[in-house]
């Protein structure tokens, strides 16, 4: 398909269309050439894929909320806001591209290992059939996860859960309730449905079920307005800490803002849930060990002659699993293979991602290196 042509799909024009192409990235998938973009421009969002002739929209980043009591009204026109268990797990979006199914990374990549486990686990043919300009977009979670691996009740691998149905080329989404509809008949399994609620008394309900998430160590909401177009999040305090946790653990990989911004959410999430002295200390106890206990793990593990870095198991085919690591490795990172052995007929591997940066130096100020700050 010619530039022109893709601009119009994208609704921008040719000028627009010019710009966003020198920042397109060009890749690969199994004989197939694509672009890409990487990050969102010209009103393009991230993500969104130039493939076939088509396009396959990104998913829109979906802002925040600091202090719900005033949040909800602000970002909300609707009277009535649904709100939905925000997951933890790795965002990905399906489409049917020229008869074949496809699974794209929230930066647009195609992911050969989700596109595998969609087609083992979940029936789409029908959904696609009937709706062939869909978008199905949700969340892999589960323990046994190449990218953020978190434990959920019932699941003890790897599992899909959808969240929203937008248009391929359009991106314009369902409405909440005919969303869930229609996944449920198509026997998609979906997030979680926590409730529909007046905007004006939101706050409260939104805060209880917050409070109900967190004892759980679960991530958080999503609050949608009923035509899906409007959306906020909302995260717990066991979110922000794992986050820190996992930041603190490889402490030479993040940025500060990355610890700043969960930081902020814990400060605004104390005052608006008017805590006490006791209660506050008994959060910023709970933050600091998050992001001692894990570094001084970190560095006690190079001490003794390890490497830093996060380890994954995954199980599926062999044939998925080579594909796997073949992406990842593609990608530029580097993987260590720890365990790989056969069990009920599927690969299972545990692998690492070293992380050269926080291993290098925590070895070089263990052996003495000045910090010159």
């Amino acid at each position: 398909m010619s530039a022109t042509e893709y601009h119009k799909l994208l609704g921008i024009g040719p000028t627009a269309f010019d710009g966003l192409a020198d920042h397109l990235e060009e890749r690969d998938y199994e004989g197939r050439t694509y672009r890409h973009v990487p990050d969102a421009r010209r009103g393009v969002e991230r993500g969104t894929v130039l493939i076939e002739g088509t396009v396959v929209r990104g998913f829109p980043k979906v802002p925040r909320t600091l202090v719900l009591e005033t949040g909800i009204p602000e970002g909300f026109d609707a009277r009535t806001v649904a709100v939905e268990e925000k997951l933890n797990g790795y965002n990905v979006r399906i489409a049917r591209v020229d008869g074949e199914l496809l699974a794209f990374s929230r930066s647009g990549i195609v992911c050969p290992f989700t596109t595998r486990i969609v087609e083992r686990d979940l029936a789409l043919e029908g959904l696609f059939e009937a709706h062939p300009e869909a978008m199905v977009c949700g969340e892999m979670i589960g323990p046994e996860n190449p990218y953020t691996a978190h434990e959920y009740d019932g699941i003890d691998s790897i599992a899909f859960r959808a969240f929203d149905w937008r248009d391929r080329v359009t991106g314009h989404p369902l409405p909440v309730e005919e969303r869930r509809r229609r996944y449920d008949r198509f026997a998609v399994p979906q997030a979680p449905s926590l409730g529909t609620f007046d905007r004006d008394e939101a706050a409260g309900e939104v805060r209880r079920i917050v409070d109900e998430l967190d004892a759980q160590d679960r991530e958080g909401v999503v609050m949608k307005s009923p035509d899906a177009t409007t959306q906020l999040k909302y995260t717990t305090s066991a979110a922000n800490r794992g986050d820190l946790a996992y930041a603190f653990s490889l402490p030479f990989e993040y940025g500060r803002s990355f610890v700043f911004r969960r930081l902020i959410r814990e400060a605004f999430q104390s005052v608006e849930w008017d805590e006490s002295t006791d209660e506050a200390a008994a959060r910023a106890h709970d933050l600091g060990e998050a992001i001692l206990l894990s570094m001084c793990e970190t560095i006690e593990t190079i001490d003794a002659g390890g490497v830093a870095g996060k380890e994954h198991t995954v199980r599926a085919s062999g044939e998925t699993i080579d594909a796997l690591l073949e992406h990842l490795r593609g990608q530029g990172l580097a993987v260590d293979v720890l365990e790989d052995r056969t069990e009920d007929g599927d690969r299972v591997v545990t692998f690492r991602k070293p992380s050269r940066s926080t291993t290098d130096r925590t070895e070089n100020y263990l052996e003495g290196q000045v910090v010159r700050e």
